[in-house]
């Protein structure tokens, strides 16, 4: 499963310590950028991962920018995303097993990178529970069909 990663200016050091810690891990890893701590536009970049997201190109993708804010709004744009932003381990378990994030989204401001690491690892290893969540899901998708063309 290839992963898509990009972060800002913000989330360089972070992104650059989980590129590495998923590759070590066997993950395939799609680095879009940015590589350094100069000023970007973090839609340019979250706008790429949510792309190959949304289209099937990459199965899952991790967004940084300082808090996450701006980019979980910028991937939950499009179609067939679900980007969330979380801060605890409990949250990024819970991304995955109730909603399904194809997204996962952090603050490189907020979260060091040993929380970071442990909330990539249970969201990658954590499975969706479907049940209950999955008409919350369609629900999701049905808003999408309403003001997308998808």
């Amino acid at each position: 499963m290839l992963t898509a990663m990009a972060c800002d200016h913000g989330g360089v050091r972070l992104k650059a310590d989980l590129v590495t810690y998923l590759r070590e891990l066997g993950h395939e890893v799609e680095d879009l950028g940015c590589f350094d701590e100069a000023s970007v536009d973090y839609p340019d970049l979250g706008q790429a991962v949510a792309q190959k997201v949304s289209t099937g190109e990459a199965q899952r993708g991790i967004l940084i920018c300082g808090t996450g804010v701006g980019m979980s709004m910028v991937a939950n744009k499009f179609p067939r995303v679900r980007a969330a932003l979380v801060c605890h381990a409990y949250a990024a378990r819970m991304a995955k097993e109730h909603n399904n994030a194809n997204i996962l989204v952090m603050g490189g401001r907020i979260v060091g990178p040993g929380l970071a690491r442990e909330m990539v690892k249970l969201w990658l290893e954590s499975e969706f529970q479907g049940g209950r969540h999955l008409k919350r899901l369609e629900k999701i998708e049905a808003i999408e069909r309403r003001n997308f063309t998808v």
